[in-house]
């Protein structure tokens, strides 16, 4: 290309892609995955309801737990070793997907690690996820099924008997 035509093009070619990044919702893909879902576990990405809800979509066609914890919560410490050893078993049948809230993230992080935790969470420091998700409190566990249809809500802690039921409500 003659580089008159180029000096004219690369302008163009900055404003298109200024307005492509204004208009996204600030949320990337993960580049391993190309994915909102993080291929690393403990990223702990900031989403925000909308970012949340097209994940939510990229993952229907799989049945889905989603956790609302903070690390600095009680009833969370309770049922964290049974959320891990649920998806030791239900991992590859199940999405297990963590929201973090309130928290800092290496609080957070520890936690995961403290606890097995090997599947993602996201990162809502204000809660506006649970909140949009018309919840209160937390631990809160949604089980969805494949079709991204609401089956259930637990709120409180999950023991081993409940989250069981759960899964295989959603996973059958």
């Amino acid at each position: 290309m003659n580089p008159v035509a180029l000096r004219r093009i690369s302008p163009l070619i900055l404003v298109l892609a200024l307005v492509a990044g204004a208009c996204s919702d600030g949320e990337a893909p993960d580049a391993a995955t190309g994915s909102l879902l993080p291929a690393d576990p403990y990223e702990l990405p900031e989403f925000d309801p909308a970012s949340f809800d097209t994940l939510l979509s990229e993952l229907e066609g799989t049945p889905v737990l989603v956790n609302v914890w903070a690390s600095w919560c009680g009833p969370c410490e309770q049922e964290a070793p049974h959320l891990a050893a649920a998806h030791a078993e239900y991992g590859d049948r199940v999405q297990f997907l963590g929201v973090d809230i309130l928290d800092e993230r290496e609080s957070a992080r520890r936690f995961m690690h403290e606890y097995g935790w090997t599947y993602p969470s996201v990162y809502d420091l204000p809660g506006a996820i649970r909140d949009d998700l018309g919840l209160l409190g937390q631990p809160v566990t949604l089980f969805y099924d494949a079709s991204g249809g609401l089956v259930t809500t637990w709120t409180g802690v999950l023991n081993e008997d409940v989250l069981r039921e759960n899964l295989e409500m959603i996973s059958s």
